[in-house]
């Protein structure tokens, strides 16, 4: 690992204003191996403070991880069917129609052909769509006033499917449903879960859906790009929510979340505590999806909150992670496991090289070509 190599590219990652500012870690099975960082806490403000691995971040859908995972422990204790449809766990689910049009302001609906099971809300395969890559659904919440996730309501849940359940994959509120499934199966709130069998266990003290008041202080406020400069904004997750929301609501340090990261590297099990089985780990990270095939592209509808997601072909879902099929040269092997947070925050783990890493800021829109260049960057001077 060329960890000067790092440490340049971060600082002229920020010095090029390709990011307001950076965190990246880097781990291996037996432990953390690098840190770094670049900028200050508020972009160009040097009073502001520093930045590092152990400040706080939104980690958003770096959520859905976690919370799959809670899921898998559920089944591994018998006490959740995977191939069992939603409505068993939570009947409401079972009211939802596919959306397949509009009629002026009136939506039109359908019933469809099958059930979401558990398994499609994992594979992201059960229907949903998140409205920053669906214009049916932007439509959708405006004509019904019905408030996107990260409001915090429950009247979110009322969003309808797009699809037939099992017929394709599309990013959508799956894992936040998943998160009900995991409280009805466990008669526990999702909070009290997670710190009671992942996030405690593994020593992730940080990791909360609610910052504290200290948390809150030192973490990075979202910064959008504004006349050529980054500007600190007061965008953020509700504070008072009515649901835990498994799909984007932790605040983690990357100190934490690489420990999570570092349990999945060692087979479910880190410095004694055993998370999950092997098997379970070996099964979320190959192809769950197949004969389905990830898409190529995810055209963005709403430019201000993600730009538009090409990978191209040879990239698949597992349970909780998109996997690339095929090695990529100078970077991770491939069946590695990846994803990333909307307020981008993205991480790997290679459990053929055993290295995982992630990097951290707090900036929108997501997936900006300047930031995913810089990650790319950073994977290649860590497996030079």
């Amino acid at each position: 690992m060329n960890s000067s190599a790092i440490d340049q590219l971060l600082q002229a990652a920020v010095d090029a204003g390709h990011v307001p500012n950076v965190v990246a870690v880097i781990g291996d099975r037996d432990g953390p191996r690098y840190a770094g960082s670049a900028g200050t806490r508020v972009a160009g403000d040097a009073a502001s403070g520093s930045i590092g691995p152990d400040t706080t971040y939104r980690i958003a859908s770096m959520t859905k991880p976690v919370v799959t995972i809670a899921a898998l422990q559920q089944a591994e204790r018998g006490l959740l069917d995977i191939e069992a449809p939603v409505a068993k766990y939570l009947p409401e689910f079972g009211d939802l129609q596919v959306l397949t049009g509009f009629d002026g302001d009136t939506p039109q609906f359908r019933a469809p052909s099958q059930p979401a099971t558990v398994r499609n809300l994992i594979a992201h395969t059960a229907g949903t769509e998140y409205s920053f890559f669906s214009p049916n659904q932007i439509r959708w919440e405006e004509v019904t006033g019905t408030p996107g996730v990260i409001a915090g309501l429950n009247a979110s849940f009322a969003s309808p499917l797009h699809f037939d359940p099992g017929t394709k994959w599309s990013y959508g509120i799956n894992t936040d449903w998943l998160g009900k499934v995991v409280e009805a199966t466990s008669a526990e709130s999702l909070d009290k879960y997670l710190e009671a069998n992942i996030t405690g266990p593994l020593g992730m003290n940080s990791a909360t859906f609610i910052m504290s008041p200290e948390q809150r202080a030192g973490s990075v406020p979202i910064h959008v790009p504004a006349e050529g400069q980054w500007v600190a904004t007061d965008v953020d997750l509700s504070q008072t929510p009515e649901w835990w929301a498994g799909g984007h609501g932790l605040h983690c340090t990357p100190n934490d979340y690489l420990r999570f990261q570092r349990m999945l590297l060692n087979d479910g099990t880190l410095d004694g505590v055993t998370i999950l089985a092997p098997e379970t780990v070996a099964k979320a990270f190959s192809d769950q999806i197949a004969p389905l095939a990830f898409p190529e592209a995810l055209p963005s509808a709403d430019p201000t909150l993600a730009c538009d997601f090409n990978l191209g072909p040879g990239w698949t879902w597992g349970h909780g992670f998109l996997l690339n099929q095929v090695d990529l040269p100078g970077m991770r092997a491939a069946n590695s496991g990846a994803w990333a947070g909307l307020f981008n925050t993205h991480f790997w783990i290679d459990r053929t090289s055993g290295i995982a890493g992630a990097i951290y800021t707090q900036a929108l829109p997501f997936g900006t070509p300047d930031i995913l260049n810089l990650c790319f960057g950073v994977e290649m001077a860590v497996y030079a």
